[in-house]
């Protein structure tokens, strides 16, 4: 499919961002054929210093960043107030993700923005929100994890922990990229564009509604590392040759099957300690036991060919290392102002649609 035909070919998106929530976005629409224009602080956009393990590049920046264009701006002198203003005229998105009223401070408020634009869809990311006790509040992805109590739910009994990547960011990210597609349809019924205010806080509280509906149920959830706090069995078993396995029974019919065909005690499927879902969590320590013996008489392997033949859920427990050869891991290739960069695909695969992904911007030059 030629590159022309993409959903976004046409439209023009200006992103007024840094860091990984709202470059996030913006690479989601420049996939999809948008022409992105970012604009990054004299210096260029801070987390293209987070680290130099792409080709000494930030692994970050060159992650979202791919198929921009970019601008160095600062919004505080008159000259790039007027490239600005000129940008929005032509843009349909502007995603843009400064500390809550600075867009406002530097003269181009909502209320301006829906005057002089009344066509541009504007996102706004934010640690906490436009209003309330917290919204002038910095904040950060791991701010925002310990803020909602993730950090709480997250780790081992012995103590909270940080979920492995930047979570927060990332489901900000995609949160805003749906509502985005959702204004475009909009627009394109009504004509109208529209402002939507996404907060970091607000996306990781929706996210986190079963938690806090247990604890406000009564049942406050327990931190249990890779076990399942409502579900059992549901996590990682040690076989003879010291294989990590982990395994998951999502219904009662299932773990007849676990108990008949890989525990090889058929009688614990109808045991009343151990038939249904609520029982086994209530005895779980009996029912983890009973599967890690059987575990624990086999060789990876062999559980493996056991579980596949009982039709059982199971993952092994891999690294980063294993996932940079697993067999299943599909990749593309980025060109970067230091060369190639290979890495994951983006996960939606359209039968139609061969897509190309376009470079990583180097570092911008303020020209006035």
């Amino acid at each position: 499919m030629a590159q022309a035909s993409l959903p976004l070919n046409g439209l023009t998106v200006v992103a007024l961002e840094q860091a990984v929530a709202a470059p996030f976005v913006s690479s989601r629409l420049a996939d999809a054929g948008a022409r992105v224009i970012k604009i990054e602080r004299p210096g260029g956009d801070f987390a293209r210093g987070y680290d130099d393990v792409a080709k000494g590049q930030s692994s970050y920046f060159v992650w979202l960043n791919r198929g921009k264009e970019s601008v160095a701006a600062d919004l505080t002198k008159p000259e790039d107030k007027a490239m600005f203003a000129e940008l929005l005229a032509g843009a349909d998105v502007l995603i843009q993700n400064l500390k809550p009223g600075a867009l406002e401070r530097l003269g181009f408020s909502f209320e301006h923005l829906a005057t002089e634009y009344p066509r541009l869809i504007v996102c706004s990311i934010s640690g906490y929100g436009e209003t309330g006790p917290m919204a002038d509040r910095k904040a950060y992805d791991l701010l925002i994890q310990a803020e909602t109590g993730l950090c709480s739910i997250t780790g081992g009994p012995e103590g909270p922990s940080r979920v492995g990547i930047s979570i927060v960011d990332i489901a900000t990210g995609a949160t805003a990229h749906a509502a985005i597609l959702e204004a475009l349809i909009r627009r394109g019924i009504t004509g109208n564009g529209a402002q939507i205010s996404i907060s970091m806080f607000d996306v990781m509280a929706d996210w986190l509604t079963v938690p806090l509906l247990q604890q406000e149920g009564g049942k406050p959830p327990k931190r249990l590392g890779l076990a399942h706090p409502s579900i059992s069995p549901y996590g990682v078993f040690t076989c003879k040759d010291d294989r990590q396995i982990l395994i998951s029974i999502q219904s009662d019919r299932e773990w007849v099957k676990l108990a008949a065909e890989f525990i090889g005690r058929p009688e614990l499927g109808h045991d009343p300690k151990y038939a249904t879902n609520v029982a086994r969590v209530e005895n779980r320590s009996a029912t983890d036991g009973a599967v890690a013996d059987a575990f624990a008489a086999m060789t990876g392997e062999e559980a493996v060919e056991k579980l596949i033949k009982a039709d059982i859920a199971f993952a092994s427990m891999n690294d980063m290392a294993l996932l940079s050869s697993h067999p299943q891991l599909r990749r593309i290739t980025v060109d970067t102002p230091n060369g190639p960069v290979s890495y994951p695909a983006p996960a939606p695969i359209f039968s139609d649609d061969t897509r190309r992904y376009g470079a990583v911007p180097p570092v911008p030059v303020r020209t006035a």
